[in-house]
């Protein structure tokens, strides 16, 4: 029985990633935008955003270069004998800006 768990377990977290990273990719911009306006599409989507700038001029200037997923936090919780549920509670992604 404890092998079934851990292995349902496993599968629940990597099933939680893959969905993760692809709402990642359908919420990372396609082309060049503003970097404020990245942050707050991924923020108003439930995630926390790590800016990594490179450059010096001010963010106004500045362009995102890349979208990439950061950790994600779920808990598995058991609702009866055989039933799993797996709940997001953090997602991180990092925003990368060239200035």
């Amino acid at each position: 029985m404890k092998s079934y768990v851990a292995v349902s377990l496993t599968a629940s977290t990597l099933a939680a990633s893959a969905v993760a990273l692809s709402t990642i990719a359908n919420a990372a911009p396609s082309g060049p935008s503003t970097v404020d306006q990245t942050v707050r599409t991924l923020e108003a989507s439930g995630y926390n955003v790590i800016v990594n700038r490179t450059g010096g001029a001010p963010l106004s200037q500045c362009t995102v270069s890349s979208v990439r997923p950061g950790q994600t936090y779920s808990t598995t919780d058991s609702r009866g004998e055989d039933s799993l549920s797996t709940t997001v509670t953090s997602k991180t992604v990092y925003v990368d800006v060239t200035c």
